[in-house]
């Protein structure tokens, strides 16, 4: 009997199977900057409409938070995650996501569940006024086990360079305000498997897994809204490290972002895992977003503009002068 690639372990048809689930829903995040269909070997996107463009881009994965997934056998948040780290990051500098694509690595490809995870993409994408240009599916016998994905996604946005924010214009006396987070977004799962090992118990009446599995929290239509309607000075993206190591990421020299502890509204996923875990307050902060997805620094006169733009938003802080880039207190 012959070798081939299919008893080495890869299944050329699955893969196949894969793109005929996705293509169609793919091709509905289009628009006419589109210029190719998936399958191509590289992806077209004209840029039209602005006078000095600057892109801006952004590449990240989930992280440990897949584990979670494959052993409860939930793919459908796991896309929107991956778009999500990606967007967030490139929104906290003003821009507008134009075009996403992911990476899919694993050890036995399934059509049905690599198309769960892609759909959830096209969710996010679709949300986010963003296109899925296009992607690459990897089996890896041998690298991963049969049943393991990992799953890596990177975007492209684009900006006026005049638009640009990124946080040289913050000055003393700006207050600083918090976009609430879903929950642990992406962010700190390999400590939070290890303090919730059992993804079935019961938290709050359903099984943990469902709240550990909340989609990561997406911006761009929040941060559009206040872009349209007020000047923003900064915007930090609230990720692994939390307050404490993405926050002073934007703070000028000379300056310090105070804020205060007792105004976050911390989730109570949280405060579960911090007793039972019996894990310090401030290591909690620089690992978690602790409840904060984003944080968005204005002029103190925008505050109640905010409130009204975003009635979820909140006020922790506000910008003093100090040599410490951010103070807890």
């Amino acid at each position: 009997m012959s070798n081939t690639y299919k008893s080495a372990g890869v299944d050329k048809q699955e893969g196949y199977k894969t793109v005929d689930k996705i293509k169609s829903a793919v091709a509905e995040t289009h628009n006419r900057n589109v210029l190719n269909n998936l399958g191509s070997f590289g992806a077209f996107y004209e840029i039209a409409g602005y006078k000095n463009p600057v892109l801006v881009s952004g590449t990240d994965g989930v992280g440990t938070k897949l584990k979670v997934a494959l052993d409860t056998k939930n793919y459908d948040s796991i896309g929107i995650d991956c778009f999500a780290m990606c967007a967030n990051d490139i929104v906290c500098h003003g821009a507008k996501p134009l075009f996403f694509l992911d990476y899919l690595a694993c050890g036995k490809l399934d059509a049905d569940i690599a198309a769960e995870i892609v759909m959830g993409m096209v969710k996010a994408c679709k949300d986010n006024e963003c296109a899925l240009i296009g992607g690459e599916t990897a089996e890896m016998p041998g690298m991963y086990q049969p049943g393991d994905y990992d799953v890596a996604g990177f975007c492209v946005g684009i900006v006026e360079k005049d638009e640009v924010i990124d946080g040289s214009k913050i000055k003393k006396g700006d207050k600083i305000i918090a976009l609430p987070s879903s929950g642990f977004h992406s962010n700190g799962f390999s400590l939070v498997r290890k303090i919730f090992p059992n993804f079935n118990e019961e938290f709050e009446g359903k099984p943990i897994h469902e709240t550990l599995l909340i989609p990561t929290k997406l911006y761009y239509q929040d941060i559009k809204k206040l872009m349209e309607n007020i000047e923003v000075s900064g915007i930090a993206h609230i990720t692994g490290g939390g307050l404490i190591e993405n926050v002073p990421r934007i703070i000028p020299e000379g300056l310090s972002a105070k804020i205060t502890e007792y105004d976050i509204k911390v989730p109570n996923i949280m405060l579960e895992l911090e007793k039972r875990g019996n894990i310090d307050r401030m290591e909690m902060y620089g690992t978690f977003n602790m409840g904060v997805g984003m944080t968005v620094v204005i002029d103190a006169k925008f505050v109640d503009q905010v409130r009204k733009l975003i009635p979820d938003a909140y006020l922790i802080g506000e910008i003093v002068e100090g040599d410490e880039k951010i103070q807890l207190v």
